[in-house]
């Protein structure tokens, strides 16, 4: 079994390997098992990291987002089996591309419009499209076209956006094949269409401050942006250089700087007491947030044989996916040490959570850093991690 001095040793590594900085909080039962800070938020000003540090989130802001979704599910406000069209009423009809024997592709209707669990477990059809690429795909092409006015415009609301992309011919019939992408925005608006309110708003009012999240939004506030990590990029050599990604000025107020849904920014610790709640069956220091059955339910992988062969990123070995998050199916494919159904996801600037109810367990680390070489160092931080539990 490892120690903290251990975990603690290897997190001090990663730093001295090259990392700017980097934290991890573990609970169990609520409970705080581990808590460490290491590195800087800043380089150059030799600001230590600390629990007060604030990281940008990517791909993790989409956790929040489906678990605020699931909580509306169980209150009944939509099935997984209602067509999107019900609650966003331009995919009414949808249209895919299908490749013609020539390698050609033939745009028909889909056989089926696109239905909540289509969104809600990535297998909807429509990849992302922040910025403009020259492509052959069908798919892809449309959607640059559909955006090309936004992109003009210079600013956009996650309503336009999703209004947009409502005729652009799916990648596949509805729920055939997994694909990471659009899925999220749909989800974002469908959240917005139930609760007749804006999605930060509604994930301030059932997330945000149910759980004392305090430091978690998508609009800087307070001193936010004076306690955010400095965002390094890092080349072969391990050399590191401040640097910007251009959907951070969404973290800006005002609706000149909008470019869809604004992703979120977090602490260690405010995202750790959303996965202690998931990793104990919905309960966060006594209160009930969500349902056990519901959690559940989020974490069952629904992907089929056929579709686990859409989902194949190395990262990934050992899991499946369920709605909105991977889930551990199998130790031994994928090395890992937790828990089967431990779950949780990754965001590209270096974050990882994972909840896991059969210890109630929750596991969040984060850095900031582009490339992220999240697979070097979570897979070790997982490793380490489950070694602290008993």
């Amino acid at each position: 079994m490892s120690t903290v001095k251990d975990m603690d040793r290897l997190l001090q590594s990663f730093v001295d390997g090259g990392l700017p900085g980097c934290g991890l909080k573990i609970t169990r039962r609520g409970e705080t098992v581990y808590e460490g800070y290491f590195g800087w938020a800043d380089l150059e000003a030799k600001t230590p990291l600390t629990s007060c540090s604030v990281f940008r989130q990517a791909s993790t802001s989409k956790l929040p987002l489906y678990v605020a979704a699931m909580m509306l599910y169980e209150r009944g406000l939509f099935l997984l089996s209602d067509p999107l069209y019900e609650y966003l009423p331009e995919y009414r009809e949808s249209r895919k591309a299908v490749r013609c024997g020539d390698g050609s592709f033939e745009i028909v209707k889909a056989d089926r419009p696109l239905i909540i669990k289509d969104i809600l477990t990535m297998r909807c059809g429509l990849p992302y499209c922040n910025f403009p690429v020259e492509t052959d795909d069908p798919t892809l092409a449309a959607m640059v076209k559909a955006m090309e006015p936004l992109w003009a415009k210079g600013h956009y609301t996650n309503r336009e956006q999703v209004r947009a992309m409502a005729d652009v011919p799916l990648a596949f019939e509805p729920g055939t094949h997994w694909m990471y992408g659009f899925a999220s925005e749909l989800t974002c608006a469908l959240v917005e269409a139930v609760t007749g309110r804006g999605v930060d708003a509604a994930l301030e009012e059932l997330l945000f401050e149910p759980l004392d999240m305090r430091d978690t939004r998508s609009h800087f506030f307070g001193d936010i942006q004076e306690r955010m990590v400095k965002l390094y990029a890092i080349d072969e050599e391990n050399r590191l250089t401040p640097t910007s990604f251009p959907l951070e000025r969404t973290f800006l107020p005002g609706e000149e700087n909008e470019m869809g849904w604004a992703r979120l920014f977090a602490t260690v610790g405010d995202f750790s007491n959303m996965m202690t709640m998931l990793a104990n069956g919905g309960v966060f220091r006594g209160e009930h947030i969500m349902g056990r059955k519901t959690i559940d339910l989020m974490r069952c992988n629904v992907l089929t044989a056929e579709q686990m062969a859409d989902y194949t990123n190395p990262y990934e070995a050992g899991y499946g996916y369920g709605l909105g998050v991977r889930t551990l199916l199998d130790r031994a494919a994928g090395g890992v040490n937790g828990s089967p159904g431990a779950f949780g996801w990754t965001g590209g600037y270096g974050s990882w959570c994972e909840a896991d109810p059969e210890d109630g367990t929750a596991f969040v680390y984060m850095h900031n850093m582009l490339p992220n070489r999240e697979r070097w160092y979570h897979p070790r931080v997982r490793a380490a991690a489950y070694g602290l539990i008993e």
